[in-house]
């Protein structure tokens, strides 16, 4: 009986392992997200701030930022691209 428990506490942790690497991967996706977002909207700010002199504007609404922080450089291209054309 004394090898039996043995077993199951090593289960258990390698189990309590597993779950715990799991829930941590989403979460560092979330952060990576959120920093690229206010990464992005610093540079939209940026842009902004330069483009007034040009007569160029980006809106710095939730879309452009979730869009640049979830596709990060290509995403901002997607923004500009899509304000030019549009």
């Amino acid at each position: 009986m004394e090898n039996y428990s043995f077993f199951v506490y090593i289960f258990c942790i390698i189990f309590m392992i597993i779950i715990g690497r799991a829930s941590i991967s989403p979460v560092k996706k979330i952060i990576k997200i959120v920093i690229n977002s206010i990464i992005g909207a610093l540079v939209i700010f940026v842009i902004n701030a330069v483009g007034n002199s040009f007569n160029f504007h980006i809106g710095l609404n939730w879309a452009t930022i979730l869009t640049t922080g979830v596709l990060g450089i290509p995403g901002f291209i997607l923004v500009i691209v899509l304000k030019v054309f549009i």
